[in-house]
């Protein structure tokens, strides 16, 4: 759900859904999502529930929707895109989501953590799905399992850093995880910034 509907092009359409989701945004700065009805969410965004109804089947859809934009935002803010699969772009994507991922610590109930992560996760399989499929010659798994296996593992990665109490910088992680994903994706390693061959 996270994916392909929440990119509407339609101005009317792109409006209201980023006037519900701005609601939302709003609404969780002041209670659990738990707490947060479908009903004070049309109300803050100036519309009715039939309207909510028209973009979203329900609050959890709507959030989604709004962690997926908001990864996408900060994903186009860093110019990060994965179109040639090498292993700097892949760094490039987990850096990012290590980055996201700390954002939303803490300020998330533990009720929408499975949907945070399904739609974090699924803004990366895409990512990774479009490069892999660039470049597939056909052999080995197909693209699809290992973009699924590499997005899950960067998010749970991710997940288990910003928990972790004494971590490392963002920067070193990702350098890690990456080295642990690049062979899955049948990557050569990212060089060290500065060095040559």
């Amino acid at each position: 759900m996270a994916g392909a509907d929440c990119q509407i092009l339609d101005p009317r359409v792109r409006r209201t859904r980023e006037g519900l989701q701005q609601s939302l945004e709003g609404l969780l700065k002041r209670k659990e999502f738990d707490q947060v009805s479908v009903q004070d969410i049309a109300e803050r965004a100036g519309v009715n529930r039939a309207t909510f109804y028209d973009h979203y089947a329900d609050k959890f859809a709507l959030l989604e929707c709004m962690v997926a934009a908001r990864f996408h935002s900060l994903l186009a803010e860093r110019h990060v895109e994965f179109d040639d699969c090498c292993a700097s772009k892949l760094n490039a994507v987990v850096l990012a989501v290590c980055h996201y991922v700390a954002q939303l610590r803490g300020r998330r109930a533990r009720q929408t953590e499975p949907r945070v992560e399904s739609a974090v996760a699924a803004v990366v399989r895409r990512m990774l799905l479009d490069g892999l499929r660039r470049r597939s010659s056909g052999e080995g798994l197909a693209p699809e399992i290992v973009a699924a296996a590499a997005s899950w593992a960067i998010y749970g990665a991710a997940r288990e850093w910003t928990q972790t109490a004494k971590r490392c910088a963002p920067e070193e992680i990702a350098v890690r995880v990456t080295a642990l994903i690049a062979p899955m994706m049948s990557l050569p390693p990212a060089q060290p910034q500065g060095s040559r061959r």
